[in-house]
C-alpha cells in the first residue's frame, strides 16, 4: 500500500469520504465498483446518443472518482478479495473503452465531422490493449510494475477530469482525435514494457 502522501489527490479525497464506512457490515467495496460501472456506462451511453454531453461528462468524472472509493474501502476495512479486484479492473476497462467508442459514435452523428467513429474505435481498442497487458504484467510481477506516472499529486488518467471543460467548449471532436493519437502511443509503450519484461524472464 502506498503511503497517503504518495496517493493522487482524488484517491486521498476518496479515502477521507469512505472512512466512515470502514466498520460497516452492509457497505461493501463491490457496491462502489457496481456504482462506478453503472454511472460510467450511463455517461458513455449519453455520449453515444450525442445529447446531454455536459451531463455525460459529469457522469464520467463521477465514475472515475468513485473508482477510487472501492479500493480505499477495501484497504481500510480489510475487505480485499480476488473477485473484487477483477471486478474493479473489468469495470475500469469497460467504462473507459465504451466512453471513447461512445464519444466516437456521438461525434460521428454530426455531418461536419470525419472519421470520428474510427477515432473512437482506435482509442477504445488501444485502451483495451493497455488494460489487458497491464493485467498480465500485474498478475506475474505485482502492482508495482504498473504504477502510473505521478506528477504533483496527479496520475495520467486524471486527464479525464478535464472532460467537462471539453464539452463546455464543444471540443469533443478535438479531444477524440487527440485520443486516437495518444492512446495508440500509450498502448505501444505498454507493449514495449510487456515485451521487455518477457525478455527478462527468459
Amino acid at each position: 500500500m502506498r503511503k497517503l502522501r504518495h496517493k493522487p489527490w482524488d484517491a486521498k479525497a476518496a479515502a477521507w469520504l469512505i472512512a466512515p464506512f470502514k466498520d460497516s457490515n452492509t457497505i461493501h467495496p463491490n457496491h462502489f465498483t457496481l456504482l462506478r460501472l453503472v454511472v460510467g456506462l450511463a455517461g458513455a451511453w449519453l455520449f453515444a446518443k450525442g445529447t446531454y454531453l455536459n451531463t455525460a461528462a459529469v457522469l464520467i468524472i463521477s465514475s472515475n472518482f468513485i473508482d477510487h472509493m472501492d479500493g480505499e474501502l477495501a484497504r481500510l476495512a480489510d475487505k480485499q478479495s480476488r473477485f473484487g479486484h477483477i471486478f474493479d479492473l473489468a469495470s475500469d476497462a469497460l467504462v473507459t473503452v465504451l466512453m471513447f467508442v461512445g464519444i466516437g459514435v456521438g461525434v460521428a452523428l454530426s455531418p461536419e465531422t470525419n472519421y470520428a467513429l474510427e477515432a473512437g474505435v482506435i482509442s477504445g481498442v488501444s485502451v483495451a490493449l493497455i488494460f489487458h497487458l497491464r493485467y498480465l504484467i500485474e498478475e506475474k510481477h505485482g502492482k508495482s510494475k504498473i504504477d502510473q506516472a505521478f506528477w504533483g499529486g496527479f496520475e495520467a488518467e486524471d486527464i479525464l477530469y478535464l472532460i467537462p471543460i471539453v464539452t463546455l467548449l464543444e471540443g469533443l471532436n478535438y479531444f477524440l482525435y487527440l485520443a486516437s493519437l495518444g492512446a495508440p502511443l500509450a498502448a505501444a509503450f505498454v507493449v514495449f514494457q510487456y515485451g521487455k519484461i518477457m525478455v527478462e524472464e527468459k
